[in-house]
């Protein structure tokens, strides 16, 4: 069962949302809250699997909510999904840096939103290419100077290969057939440099192969 917390000040969208997700079997909404703060309080009592947090809220916004759960060891296996009304654009970029598993715009079609939160439980980024590469053009325009991620060193070559290939936005089906090796190794690879660089999930692992220098934006 993935447990969901809903985090938006709109209770109409929030009962919509709520009411989509709870026709499925494999799904269950845990809670609901109005705004980032008592989204935080909920979600460490609840601990759920999936926070589908709206990113302007009153009180305290999706960003620092986000950041405050990815700060918290407790909330470790929270994955924060954002929802938007504007697609990708500098919030949604600050949310990822901020430890965001990905987004959604609130205009979803209902499949694809029963799809993300699915993906998202997974433990999966929501960053198709085209939004991987939005990711990346960010970097180019303007790019933010950063250390090089703790860990870095530790990573084999193949370790740094997955990395580049999610960097580039390619699941780990895709990582395989490029490196080629199994899909099970390539995972082996992906999550073992996320655990090495200390990256929630696979959103935060191209944020920082970006940051640290590992990837740049004309290796893509």
């Amino acid at each position: 069962m993935i447990r969901v917390l809903l985090v938006d000040d709109q209770p109409l969208l929030r009962s919509g949302f709520r009411a989509l997700l709870d026709l499925e079997d494999d799904i269950e909404v845990v809670a609901e809250a109005a705004d980032g703060r008592q989204g935080l309080e909920l979600a460490r009592e609840h601990l759920p699997d999936i926070a589908l947090v709206d990113i302007r809220m009153p009180v305290v916004d999706g960003i620092e909510a986000t950041r405050r759960i990815a700060a918290d060891p407790a909330l470790a296996g929270v994955h924060v999904v954002i929802l938007t009304n504007y697609g990708f654009d500098e919030y949604v970029f600050h949310a990822l840096r901020a430890g965001a598993a990905g987004f959604l715009v609130k205009t979803i079609l209902p499949e694809d939103l029963l799809h993300g939160v699915r993906v998202a439980a997974r433990g999966e980024a929501l960053l198709a290419p085209s939004v991987t590469r939005k990711l990346i053009d960010r970097y180019v325009t303007q790019p933010l100077p950063g250390d090089a991620a703790p860990g870095l060193e530790e990573l084999t070559n193949r370790e740094r290969e997955a990395v580049a290939l999610v960097a580039r936005g390619l699941s780990n089906d895709e990582i395989a057939r490029q490196m080629v090796i199994s899909t099970l190794t390539a995972k082996t690879h992906v999550n073992r440099a996320m655990a090495k660089l200390h990256a929630r999930d696979r959103a935060q692992l191209v944020v920082l192969a970006y940051e640290s220098g590992l990837v740049t934006p004309r290796d893509r």
